[in-house]
């Protein structure tokens, strides 16, 4: 997906509109915490039958993506499965609307702050960090 492809212009919207109504500043680390926390709430409330599920997972999700890709310059991509998620460093693929409903679904054992705390090590192991300077 290009960054002003019709799709990707939705997943901005939508992430977005979370940004506002969930009052963060940012789409950074401390707005994944916050997310993180949002997730935990929700599932209390929010059952696996629940017919606002995919709805909830589907808008966090596309939050979660677009910190991702504005933390770590990613960009919005289709898996080799079709499934839409974030392409890193041209050598990793996310699915935040999984991490989302893992997180909803398991609990802090599928956090999405530890995940997205875990990224940079994550991009290191598969060589995508380059230098930042000169040699």
């Amino acid at each position: 997906m290009t960054e002003n492809a019709p799709e990707t212009t939705a997943l901005q919207a939508a992430a977005e509109q979370v940004r506002q109504q969930l009052g963060l500043a940012a789409y950074d680390a401390a707005a994944v915490q916050q997310l993180d926390h949002f997730i935990a709430v929700q599932r209390a409330e929010l059952p696996a039958q629940s017919p606002d599920r995919e709805g909830v997972v589907t808008a966090l999700g596309c939050f979660l993506g677009q910190c991702l890709v504005s933390t770590y310059r990613g960009e919005w991509a289709a898996g080799a499965d079709g499934s839409t998620g974030v392409g890193l460093a041209n050598r990793l693929f996310f699915n935040p609307f999984y991490l989302v409903n893992q997180q909803l679904t398991k609990g802090p054992g599928a956090s999405v702050a530890a995940f997205f705390k875990s990224v940079p090590q994550r991009l290191v192991a598969a060589g995508g960090v380059r230098k930042q300077w000169i040699s």
